[in-house]
């Protein structure tokens, strides 16, 4: 059954006007349009909206979300995809919730919430530059890269390093657990990895990942920080992309 574009606004709640847009840029395209100039939506163009509108939520802009929609044709991935982004937003947001919270309970038990637990959830953009600053410098001074952005998008970079964090304890219980590095549960741990590298405007190959690991070997810094988490990481982790890109290349 096709909808007319009226009633696929009625049943999304995306104006339409927005849907017009959409249209004319190319980001969601009618299944037909009638002599009359009346566009046809069928459900391959309303699972596409729904993608769009995770997206959104996320706050992609609609370029990169168009970029998105072609990188990755198989819809469970996409939603599985867009799942692990929607539920880390929803963990940021969730200690956001807690610390306001507290501090109204505190309020009302004329008990105010200790300085420390202020801003739980609120890192500030400072912060994250105090805390590449020790590694921007090393950059620097030994391969003369700029890592300092003008500008540190906070919540987009909490969300980076909750998902790095995250996937390096993947792989650190991987390496204690005596899993091998080419066993297919790495391997996607990998894959889930760069999927959200790429949705999050770092576009990396798995050729990529693995040479950056192999440079993490070669360099002491980055190879004291993974070798500080576990003793045999920073190796581990070169052999396990290595695998994973080579079985990408072979499929």
């Amino acid at each position: 059954m096709l909808l007319t574009v009226k009633e696929v606004s009625e049943l999304s709640k995306v104006t339409v006007k927005t849907l017009h847009h959409y249209h004319k840029i190319g980001l969601l395209m009618p299944a037909e349009t009638t002599e009359a100039g009346y566009r046809l939506y069928g459900t391959k163009e309303l699972e596409r909206l729904q993608a769009i509108l995770f997206y959104r939520e996320l706050d992609f802009s609609l370029e990169q979300i168009g970029q998105l929609l072609e990188r990755e044709p198989d819809r469970a991935a996409m939603l599985e995809e867009q799942e692990a982004l929607l539920e880390q937003r929803k963990q940021r947001l969730d200690r956001i919730m807690d610390t306001l919270r507290k501090t109204k309970a505190g309020l009302e038990r004329g008990n105010p919430l200790p300085q420390e637990e202020l801003f739980v959830g609120f890192e500030s953009e400072d912060e994250w530059r105090e805390a590449l600053r020790e590694q921007s410098e090393y950059l620097k001074e030994r391969y003369g890269a700029e890592l300092e952005a003008a500008r540190i998008d906070v919540p987009e970079m909490n969300d980076q390093a909750a998902e790095a964090a995250a996937f390096m304890k993947d792989m650190t219980t991987c390496l204690r657990g005596k899993v091998k590095h080419n066993d297919p549960r790495v391997h996607q741990f990998i894959r889930d990895h760069l999927a959200f590298m790429n949705a999050h405007g770092h576009r990396i190959a798995a050729g990529d990942f693995a040479a950056q690991t192999a440079f993490f070997l070669q360099d002491e810094f980055h190879l004291h920080m993974l070798e500080g988490q576990q003793t045999g990481l920073a190796y581990y982790l070169n052999a396990a992309v290595v695998s994973y890109a080579e079985a990408e290349s072979d499929a």
